[in-house]
């Protein structure tokens, strides 16, 4: 009788404890619930976005969609002159396209004009870009590399240098190099631009920096323990993980060859080595000569094509760039 009773009374305490549960659960939600509103009038007067409740802030997409238009409008520009000839190039809007559509004689001119001369310079400029920037990026990576993983007299003192080479510009050293290379006889050569190319002290710091967060050397520690070499540890190991930093360094190196102008100008004399950023230069300054015709149809359709490979090496890079973009932003 007294078992029977004990056992009522402890279901209607597993009953009482149960409502009580459910009743401060209920209390939580509304706890949660008012706190989220709280969050969302927070962040409406602050003019962000919330993650329960994603609204927009009128301000930043303005902001954003000016400096989109701000970045884009070169492009436009291009893209909309290279369908024009000449005539219309001079007589019509810079933003209105012309009374014929002209972009695939622009092109087929601009790899004809001159004997094909702008194909030579499309190849010069590959062989700078591939040799020079891709020579620069495996010396930074390695540098950095053995930089961040190894210590050995006299490291900081690199450091030192490296960030000095930092702070002075190109440009400061474009005159010092042209006389060291005409006495070594290498100018109006394709060593001109490449030997210089290799040499990235930006790249260098780049992949130094990251190699020291990327790279854990516990990890480092187990393949030596397990008898890999140094060598097949950088190669096998480390090389995946850098992978985000390498392309990073690889785009700016693929962009300052690229783009490099002053130190070919002064460089080169032979058109025939000339990269694209001259020789579309040299077309420009064509008008400007005694019985030079003008071209500037053919030079903004080479500016057009010229960019298109720097866009592809952005969009097939970009992956591995953001691979790395959450690294080590969740603890596990």
């Amino acid at each position: 009788m007294s078992a029977a009773a004990s056992t009522r009374l402890t279901d209607a305490e597993l009953k009482a404890q149960e409502k009580a549960a459910r009743k401060a659960e209920k209390e939580r939600q509304k706890c949660i619930a008012a706190d989220e509103a709280a969050e969302r009038r927070r962040s409406a007067r602050a003019g962000f976005a919330n993650v329960s409740n994603p609204r927009r802030s009128t301000l930043m997409t303005v902001l954003c969609a000016i400096f989109a238009v701000y970045c884009l409008f070169p492009f436009v520009y291009l893209v909309i002159n290279a369908t024009k000839t000449q005539a219309d190039f001079t007589s019509t809007f810079g933003l209105g396209f012309g009374k014929s559509f002209a972009l695939w004689d622009n092109i087929v001119t601009v790899f004809t004009y001159q004997g094909g001369i702008f194909g030579r310079w499309l190849v010069n400029t590959l062989l700078y870009v591939v040799v020079g920037a891709g020579g620069a990026t495996l010396l930074a990576i390695m540098g950095g590399y053995a930089l961040a993983k190894f210590r050995f007299p006299g490291r900081k003192a690199v450091f030192a240098v490296i960030i000095g080479s930092i702070s002075v510009p190109g440009i400061a050293l474009a005159v010092p190099q042209f006389l060291l290379f005409a006495k070594l006889g290498l100018t109006n050569t394709p060593w001109a631009m490449i030997i210089p190319s290799l040499i990235s002290p930006f790249g260098l710091y780049l992949m130094w920096i990251f190699s020291e967060q990327a790279v854990p050397t516990e990890l480092l520690e187990a393949a030596r323990v397990d008898g890999a070499s140094e060598f097949r540890t950088f190669w096998t190991i480390s090389l995946p993980l850098l992978a985000p930093g390498i392309v990073t360094t690889a785009l700016f190196t693929i962009v300052a060859t690229w783009n490099n102008y002053f130190l070919p100008l002064i460089m080169l004399k032979d058109a025939d080595w000339y990269p694209l950023t001259i020789g579309l230069n040299q077309w420009k300054d064509q008008a400007s000569t005694a019985g030079g015709q003008a071209i500037q149809n053919l030079v903004i359709t080479g500016s057009l094509i010229t960019i298109i490979p720097l866009v592809i090496a952005f969009l097939c890079l970009q992956k591995y760039w953001q691979s790395g973009l959450a690294a080590g932003a969740v603890k596990e």
